[in-house]
Protein backbone atom coordinates (compact mmCIF):
# COMPACT_ATOMS: atom_id res chain seq x y z
CA UNK A 1 0.00 0.00 0.00
CA UNK A 2 3.05 2.45 1.03
CA UNK A 3 4.54 1.39 -2.42
CA UNK A 4 0.57 2.38 -4.41
CA UNK A 5 0.39 5.97 -2.46
CA UNK A 6 4.24 6.80 -3.17
CA UNK A 7 4.23 6.33 -6.87
CA UNK A 8 0.81 8.04 -7.05
CA UNK A 9 2.27 10.66 -5.32
CA UNK A 10 5.02 10.86 -7.45
CA UNK A 11 3.02 11.16 -10.60
CA UNK A 12 0.71 13.74 -9.75
CA UNK A 13 3.45 15.72 -8.34
CA UNK A 14 6.25 15.28 -11.46
CA UNK A 15 5.61 16.80 -15.20
CA UNK A 16 7.57 14.51 -16.67
CA UNK A 17 6.96 11.08 -15.25
CA UNK A 18 4.12 10.19 -17.32
CA UNK A 19 6.63 10.54 -20.52
CA UNK A 20 9.22 8.57 -18.80
CA UNK A 21 7.08 5.54 -18.01
CA UNK A 22 5.73 6.09 -21.56
CA UNK A 23 8.95 5.57 -23.08
CA UNK A 24 10.29 3.21 -20.52
CA UNK A 25 6.82 0.90 -21.78
CA UNK A 26 7.90 1.82 -25.52
CA UNK A 27 10.85 0.61 -24.96
CA UNK A 28 10.22 -2.86 -23.36
CA UNK A 29 7.61 -3.42 -27.06
CA UNK A 30 10.83 -2.64 -29.28
CA UNK A 31 12.88 -4.88 -27.16
CA UNK A 32 10.38 -7.74 -27.17
CA UNK A 33 10.27 -6.79 -31.47
CA UNK A 34 13.54 -7.29 -31.99
CA UNK A 35 13.66 -10.54 -29.58
CA UNK A 36 10.69 -12.50 -31.12
CA UNK A 37 11.06 -11.09 -34.43
CA UNK A 38 6.93 -11.60 -34.68
CA UNK A 39 4.37 -9.31 -36.33
CA UNK A 40 2.39 -9.59 -33.32
CA UNK A 41 4.40 -8.00 -30.68
CA UNK A 42 4.16 -4.78 -32.11
CA UNK A 43 5.94 -2.33 -29.54
CA UNK A 44 3.28 0.39 -29.35
CA UNK A 45 0.61 -2.34 -28.97
CA UNK A 46 2.75 -3.55 -26.03
CA UNK A 47 3.73 0.03 -24.78
CA UNK A 48 -0.31 0.35 -23.94
CA UNK A 49 -0.49 -2.24 -22.47
CA UNK A 50 2.04 -2.00 -19.96
CA UNK A 51 0.93 1.43 -19.74
CA UNK A 52 -3.03 0.35 -18.63
CA UNK A 53 -1.29 -2.48 -16.22
CA UNK A 54 1.20 0.11 -14.18
CA UNK A 55 -2.15 2.42 -14.18
CA UNK A 56 -4.03 -0.67 -12.73
CA UNK A 57 -1.53 -1.72 -10.53
CA UNK A 58 -0.55 1.54 -8.59
CA UNK A 59 -3.93 2.65 -9.03
CA UNK A 60 -3.36 5.90 -10.84
CA UNK A 61 -5.98 7.65 -12.35
CA UNK A 62 -5.61 8.72 -16.41
CA UNK A 63 -5.69 12.44 -15.86
CA UNK A 64 -2.93 12.49 -13.64
CA UNK A 65 -0.47 10.35 -16.08
CA UNK A 66 -2.09 12.30 -18.81
CA UNK A 67 -1.29 15.71 -16.94
CA UNK A 68 2.69 14.25 -16.70
CA UNK A 69 2.56 12.84 -20.23
CA UNK A 70 1.62 15.81 -22.15
CA UNK A 71 5.09 16.57 -23.70
CA UNK A 72 4.44 13.69 -26.01
CA UNK A 73 1.43 14.70 -27.20
CA UNK A 74 3.30 18.12 -28.46
CA UNK A 75 5.46 16.24 -30.79
CA UNK A 76 2.84 14.49 -32.74
CA UNK A 77 2.48 17.49 -35.21
CA UNK A 78 5.78 17.85 -35.52
CA UNK A 79 6.65 14.17 -36.32
CA UNK A 80 3.22 13.90 -38.78
CA UNK A 81 4.55 17.31 -40.44
CA UNK A 82 8.01 15.23 -40.75
CA UNK A 83 6.93 12.46 -42.68
CA UNK A 84 7.03 15.16 -45.93
CA UNK A 85 10.96 14.48 -45.86
CA UNK A 86 10.84 10.96 -47.03
CA UNK A 87 7.57 11.67 -50.07
CA UNK A 88 9.97 14.93 -51.12
CA UNK A 89 12.75 12.15 -51.76
CA UNK A 90 10.45 10.41 -54.04
CA UNK A 91 9.02 13.25 -55.71
CA UNK A 92 9.72 12.04 -59.04
CA UNK A 93 8.41 8.51 -58.45
CA UNK A 94 4.60 10.77 -57.80
CA UNK A 95 4.58 12.46 -60.35
CA UNK A 96 5.05 9.41 -62.54
CA UNK A 97 2.18 7.72 -60.51
CA UNK A 98 -0.23 10.81 -59.37
CA UNK A 99 -3.34 9.40 -61.16
CA UNK A 100 -3.13 6.13 -59.79
CA UNK A 101 -2.13 7.08 -55.89
CA UNK A 102 -5.21 9.32 -56.02
CA UNK A 103 -7.80 7.17 -56.84
CA UNK A 104 -6.17 4.42 -54.79
CA UNK A 105 -6.23 6.75 -51.79
CA UNK A 106 -10.19 7.46 -52.85
CA UNK A 107 -11.07 4.10 -53.04
CA UNK A 108 -9.43 3.64 -49.58
CA UNK A 109 -11.16 6.12 -48.05
CA UNK A 110 -14.79 5.54 -49.41
CA UNK A 111 -14.35 1.44 -48.24
CA UNK A 112 -13.19 2.69 -44.36
CA UNK A 113 -16.48 5.25 -44.52
CA UNK A 114 -19.02 2.81 -46.36
CA UNK A 115 -17.79 -0.75 -43.72
CA UNK A 116 -18.34 1.98 -40.83
CA UNK A 117 -21.90 3.25 -42.65
CA UNK A 118 -22.87 -0.98 -42.94
CA UNK A 119 -21.27 -2.32 -40.00
CA UNK A 120 -22.94 0.69 -37.54
CA UNK A 121 -26.69 -0.01 -39.24
CA UNK A 122 -25.79 -3.76 -38.75
CA UNK A 123 -25.39 -3.46 -34.94
CA UNK A 124 -27.27 -0.97 -34.46
CA UNK A 125 -25.35 1.87 -33.23
CA UNK A 126 -26.08 5.78 -33.17
CA UNK A 127 -25.79 8.24 -34.81
CA UNK A 128 -23.29 9.94 -32.21
CA UNK A 129 -21.60 6.37 -31.88
CA UNK A 130 -21.30 6.30 -35.93
CA UNK A 131 -19.81 9.35 -36.90
CA UNK A 132 -17.60 8.72 -33.88
CA UNK A 133 -15.89 5.58 -35.67
CA UNK A 134 -15.92 7.55 -39.16
CA UNK A 135 -11.91 9.25 -38.74
CA UNK A 136 -10.64 5.63 -37.44
CA UNK A 137 -8.25 5.32 -40.56
CA UNK A 138 -6.60 9.10 -40.68
CA UNK A 139 -3.88 10.45 -38.39
CA UNK A 140 -5.21 11.85 -34.83
CA UNK A 141 -4.28 15.18 -35.82
CA UNK A 142 -6.97 14.99 -38.47
CA UNK A 143 -9.51 12.78 -36.86
CA UNK A 144 -10.01 14.86 -33.67
CA UNK A 145 -10.96 17.85 -35.52
CA UNK A 146 -13.51 15.35 -37.55
CA UNK A 147 -14.78 13.84 -34.85
CA UNK A 148 -15.47 17.18 -33.10
CA UNK A 149 -17.23 18.93 -35.62
CA UNK A 150 -19.83 16.29 -36.67
CA UNK A 151 -20.52 15.53 -33.16
CA UNK A 152 -18.28 12.01 -31.84
CA UNK A 153 -16.88 11.71 -28.99
CA UNK A 154 -13.52 12.84 -29.55
CA UNK A 155 -11.22 10.55 -26.38
CA UNK A 156 -13.04 7.25 -28.44
CA UNK A 157 -12.33 8.30 -31.52
CA UNK A 158 -8.68 8.63 -31.07
CA UNK A 159 -9.02 5.14 -29.17
CA UNK A 160 -10.41 3.76 -32.62
CA UNK A 161 -7.83 5.64 -34.48
CA UNK A 162 -5.26 4.14 -32.61
CA UNK A 163 -6.61 0.24 -32.70
CA UNK A 164 -6.98 0.75 -36.00
CA UNK A 165 -3.28 1.66 -36.22
CA UNK A 166 -1.80 -0.45 -33.95
CA UNK A 167 -3.91 -3.17 -36.22
CA UNK A 168 -3.10 -2.23 -39.84
CA UNK A 169 1.02 -2.16 -38.74
CA UNK A 170 0.87 -5.84 -38.06
CA UNK A 171 -1.28 -7.38 -40.92
CA UNK A 172 0.01 -5.30 -43.56
CA UNK A 173 2.76 -7.62 -44.26
CA UNK A 174 1.06 -10.67 -43.90
CA UNK A 175 -1.71 -8.97 -46.07
CA UNK A 176 0.69 -8.27 -48.79
CA UNK A 177 2.35 -11.71 -49.01
CA UNK A 178 -0.69 -13.82 -49.02
CA UNK A 179 -2.62 -11.69 -51.69
CA UNK A 180 0.80 -11.20 -53.41
CA UNK A 181 1.04 -7.20 -52.87
CA UNK A 182 4.89 -7.00 -53.89
CA UNK A 183 4.77 -3.24 -55.88
CA UNK A 184 6.62 -1.01 -53.02
CA UNK A 185 4.15 1.91 -54.01
CA UNK A 186 0.93 -0.12 -53.19
CA UNK A 187 2.60 -0.90 -50.20
CA UNK A 188 3.20 2.34 -49.16
CA UNK A 189 -0.63 3.96 -50.09
CA UNK A 190 -2.10 0.42 -48.24
CA UNK A 191 -0.32 1.51 -44.93
CA UNK A 192 -0.79 4.79 -44.88
CA UNK A 193 -4.79 5.32 -46.31
CA UNK A 194 -5.83 2.19 -43.83
CA UNK A 195 -3.80 3.22 -40.71
CA UNK A 196 -2.28 5.78 -40.90
CA UNK A 197 1.15 7.19 -39.42
CA UNK A 198 1.24 3.94 -37.14
CA UNK A 199 1.07 2.02 -40.59
CA UNK A 200 3.62 4.10 -41.89
CA UNK A 201 5.98 3.44 -39.53
CA UNK A 202 5.66 -0.05 -40.59
CA UNK A 203 5.85 1.29 -44.13
CA UNK A 204 9.78 2.72 -43.50
CA UNK A 205 10.58 -0.40 -41.63
CA UNK A 206 9.57 -2.10 -45.38
CA UNK A 207 11.32 0.22 -47.75
CA UNK A 208 11.88 4.09 -48.55
CA UNK A 209 9.22 3.61 -51.11
CA UNK A 210 6.58 2.23 -49.27
CA UNK A 211 7.67 4.86 -46.30
CA UNK A 212 6.90 7.97 -48.89
CA UNK A 213 3.90 6.64 -50.48
CA UNK A 214 2.40 5.72 -46.94
CA UNK A 215 3.43 9.43 -45.88
CA UNK A 216 1.26 10.76 -48.83
CA UNK A 217 -1.13 8.88 -48.51
CA UNK A 218 -1.85 10.18 -44.84
CA UNK A 219 -2.45 13.70 -45.91
CA UNK A 220 -4.37 12.70 -48.78
CA UNK A 221 -6.20 10.53 -46.93
CA UNK A 222 -7.32 13.00 -44.05
CA UNK A 223 -7.74 15.68 -46.82
CA UNK A 224 -10.58 13.50 -48.78
CA UNK A 225 -11.96 12.15 -45.49
CA UNK A 226 -13.11 15.96 -43.80
CA UNK A 227 -15.00 16.06 -46.98
CA UNK A 228 -16.16 12.96 -47.49
CA UNK A 229 -16.88 12.31 -43.45
CA UNK A 230 -19.29 15.22 -43.37
CA UNK A 231 -21.28 13.51 -46.59
CA UNK A 232 -21.52 10.47 -44.84
CA UNK A 233 -22.70 11.68 -41.44
CA UNK A 234 -25.83 12.61 -43.44
CA UNK A 235 -26.55 9.18 -44.34
CA UNK A 236 -27.38 7.55 -41.23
Amino acid sequence: MERRMTMNELILNSTTAGVVISLLAYGAGIFLRRKTKSDLCNPLLISIVLVIAFLLIFRIDYASYSRSAQYLSYLLTPATVSLAIPLYRQMDLLKKNLAAILISVLAGVISSLGSILILSAAFGLTHAQYVTLLPKSITTAIGMGVSEELGGNVTISVAAIIVTGVFGNMVIEPVCRIFRIKNPVSKGLAAGTASHAIGTAKAMEMGEIEGSMSSLAIVVSGLITVVCASVFAGMY
